[in-house]
């Protein structure tokens, strides 16, 4: 991830002579900071009139930034820097900080000069609002508070929006016949979102079912017995035709660049059975994921993933009213990258799967916070639905042939959040994003010009 790092500054105090060198070491401090938090950085002098600030922009839009981050090391007139700012493509998230923690009764009045840029940033993000462009804001000291890693945070979010529109989403099977909240077309995609969906051949993908080569395949169940533990009612033979449409689909899916998918249980054509365990290894990979021909949550999983790995497809099944939790899970897909444990290897014995008989990898989601995300569309447009949540520690459990995990609301209890959640049109199809935080997952919507709603 790679930022622009916008120093604002007003031209009177270099006519009247006033020192930057305090507000200079500042700049250089926190650009030291946000490379330490794995962010690249581009720098730039100090701006102050317009043709700098457009010079500026010009800069970052041409070294391929994800995001401006701006910080005032002073107050700076909003004409000089607003029409640069308002007509870049990129994102603005606005650093809102100064280099002394305390400013009380007994301050040098000195000091002044490098601790008054908040209120050039008031006058900056009121014309921001003026001219509709979205920003983020972060405020607080550099050292004594959490603002530089929300600044971050914010910009993963920037990351995870860019990435939308360039997702590519293949589906195998189609869709489930009578689901119809996640439907879209894929018309409405490209032109809402830039989100190019395709239907994958069943021919295609038995064309590289059969290319896949036995060696292939034995190197793939060596690699596997590292990674997982297994049943002990594994049939050889059968896990091999298994691993071989697994392959198969990675094949294909790699020959398309396809960086989302989804699978129809009912009808994997080609694929030769359902691979649960492939769709499970793509999401550790970075693929985007949802069941049953569900395009829309697929494409929005696999732009969250980008910048947030630590993101699964995931569909709430049912309520535990008692402790205020809900259980996740799914016939045999989930983003290994949160499993708690090595998933589990077992013949699924599913009558509900067409083909040949299939094999799942089951896991537990592990203990963590973060954020619900629901992607709907509604009568004009799309809206996302955010919930705080906590991921619960199982432990030793009942289900370890199942994909499980149970959630807790952090705003509510787990009847006033379903209420919520249907109230405002959810689907049954979401997907869970660790580490993230509302505020973060609130501007990804923003970019995206999604109407977003946090429940609960």
């Amino acid at each position: 991830m790679k930022i622009g790092f916008l120093p604002l500054y007003i031209k009177l105090y270099d006519e009247i002579g006033t020192k930057r060198d305090a507000m200079k070491v500042f700049y250089d401090e926190v650009t030291a900071m946000f490379k330490e938090r794995g962010l690249a950085v581009e720098t730039v002098d100090f701006c102050r009139i317009k043709p700098e600030f457009d010079a500026a922009v010009a800069d970052f839009e041409a070294k391929g930034v994800d995001a401006i981050v701006t910080w005032h090391a002073a107050y700076s007139p909003s004409l000089e820097s607003i029409d640069a700012l308002s007509k870049t493509e990129l994102p603005i998230i606005v650093l809102d900080s100064t280099p002394t923690l305390e400013f009380g009764f007994n301050q040098d009045s000195i000091a002044i000069n490098a601790n008054h840029g908040i209120h050039g940033v008031m006058d900056m993000c009121s014309m921001l609002k003026r001219y509709g462009k979205e920003y983020a804001i972060a405020a607080g000291h550099h050292r004594e508070s959490d603002v530089i890693d929300r600044v971050c945070s914010l910009v993963r979010a920037a990351v995870a929006a860019k990435k939308l529109s360039t997702m590519k989403v293949g589906l195998v099977g189609g869709g489930f016949e009578g689901m119809g909240d996640f439907t879209v077309p894929p018309e409405e995609m490209k032109e809402r979102f830039g989100v190019t969906v395709e239907t994958i051949a069943p021919e295609k993908l038995a064309e590289a079912r059969k290319a896949v080569t036995p060696e292939a395949v034995v190197a793939e169940m060596e690699l596997d017995k590292t990674r997982y533990d297994f049943c002990d009612d594994i049939v050889p033979e059968e896990y091999e035709a298994f691993m071989t449409s697994c392959l198969g689909l990675r094949a294909c899916l790699e020959q398309e660049d396809y960086t989302a998918f989804s699978v129809n249980f009912l009808n994997v054509g080609g694929a030769g059975t359902m691979p649960f365990v492939e769709c499970c290894k793509a999401m550790e990979r970075g693929l985007g994921y949802a069941g049953e021909g569900d395009a829309l949550t697929a494409a929005f999983t696999g732009a969250l993933m980008s910048a947030y790995p630590e993101t699964t497809f995931c569909e709430i099944f049912c309520p535990d009213w008692k402790n205020n939790m809900v259980f996740l899970s799914h016939m045999g897909e989930m983003n290994y990258r949160i499993a708690d444990g090595k998933p589990y290897i077992c013949r699924t014995g599913s009558a509900f799967v067409k083909g040949s008989m299939p094999y799942a990898g089951y896991a537990k989601m592990k203990g963590g916070k973060g954020v619900y995300v629901n992607i709907s569309r509604g009568m004009d447009d799309f809206q996302m639905l955010l919930a705080p949540c906590e991921m619960l520690s199982a432990g030793d459990d009942n289900f370890t042939r199942t994909m499980r995990g149970w959630m807790r609301p952090e705003l509510s209890s787990t009847a006033e959040f379903l209420e919520a959640l249907s109230k405002n049109g959810a689907t049954h199809h979401s997907t869970f994003v660790y580490g993230a935080t509302v505020e973060e997952m609130e501007y990804f919507g923003k970019l995206l010009s999604l109407k977003t709603v946090v429940v609960g």
